[in-house]
């Protein structure tokens, strides 16, 4: 019984060598999920991103994907065996946890954020090196139509093609009051999320083989309404309408097009757009399953789509939301 306890105990992480989920002293390995209140309020409002390396409370390393942030538990099947990806904004949050899996999956990973989050990207090369990928980094803002046509003629010279490209660099601000949302804020979302989704989908299609993937991070708040985020969700819901749009335009061509719709998920996105009165609304105010999620619990989903076992889907969007029922 003593041998069959002690394999329990690995597999759940719950042996006296467990390591410290975050700066508390919990332990990691009871893959407990953070409750409401449980997080420290911070906020990273007066920066134009987050920075996941100075969170106060990083994306937990107590979930059942994520081990210490080295991913230990997921059980890949190199199911993206040579395929040469580009995540962008995979230097932290979601689309690191993309990025990882996508090469412990076998695949090789570009990633493309803007340098004030140089930090980040290196861990997440880091972790995708020690995952067995070769990992190029691309420090560009997306805004700019020129530099992304670079970023794609760079990747498409260094490994010939794209399998898959992932658009999930965005910026969101958490702003009450329509009449508070200045130009300048909205400038930079719409240009972020919707011409930086464009500029590289655009210069990335003409290479993109037969049986390629697009996948576009858009969100539950582009069918929800959230009263704070009106020009993010203006944007989520232009990223929803591309992706059936382009499915439509590229199933001829063999390229599968989807989106994945997170639902309240902790990474750095959520501090760098909100105070600390709106942070300690956010995290008393979970996802019907009772909590915020955690990165970990969305990689997965980009595998699936970017993989073979989703070859009969496209146009559509997954909701990886913690239970919120939501048209579309």
């Amino acid at each position: 019984m003593d041998a069959i306890k002690q394999v329990i105990d690995k597999a759940s992480g719950t042996s006296e060598g467990a390591s410290a989920a975050a700066p508390g002293g919990e332990k990691s390995g009871s893959g407990e999920f953070a409750k409401p209140g449980e997080f420290p309020i911070e906020s990273q409002v007066d920066r134009v991103v987050g920075i996941q390396d100075d969170m106060v409370k990083k994306p937990s390393p107590a979930t059942v994907q994520e081990g210490d942030e080295d991913f230990t538990t997921y059980k890949a099947a190199k199911k993206l065996l040579g395929k040469k990806t580009i995540v962008t904004g995979g230097d932290s949050g979601i689309g690191r946890a993309a990025a990882v899996m996508f090469a412990m999956e076998g695949a090789d990973v570009a990633l493309v954020y803007l340098p004030e989050e140089q930090k980040d990207a290196e861990k997440s090369k880091q972790l995708i090196v020690a995952a067995g990928g070769q990992c190029l980094l691309f420090p560009q803002d997306i805004r700019d139509e020129q530099g992304c046509n670079r970023v794609i003629e760079s990747v498409v010279q260094a490994w010939g093609k794209i399998d898959v490209l992932v658009n999930n660099a965005s910026v969101m601000y958490s702003i009450p009051d329509i009449t508070d949302i200045t130009t300048e804020q909205f400038d930079r979302t719409i240009k972020t999320n919707i011409y930086g989704t464009f500029f590289l989908t655009r210069a990335a299609v003409p290479h993109i083989p037969k049986g390629g993937s697009i996948i576009v991070t858009a969100s539950q708040v582009a069918y929800a309404g959230p009263p704070m985020l009106v020009d993010y969700s203006m944007t989520k819901g232009a990223q929803v309408a591309m992706v059936r749009c382009l499915s439509n335009q590229l199933l001829s061509k063999g390229i599968r097009v989807n989106a994945v719709c997170p639902g309240p998920v902790w990474t750095p996105l959520q501090p760098a757009a909100m105070n600390k009165d709106q942070m300690k609304e956010w995290h008393n105010s979970p996802a019907p399953i009772g909590r915020i999620g955690q990165p970990s619990e969305l990689g997965p989903a980009y595998v699936f789509l970017a993989s073979q076992d989703a070859s009969f889907i496209s146009g559509q969007s997954i909701h990886v939301n913690g239970g919120a029922i939501v048209a579309g």
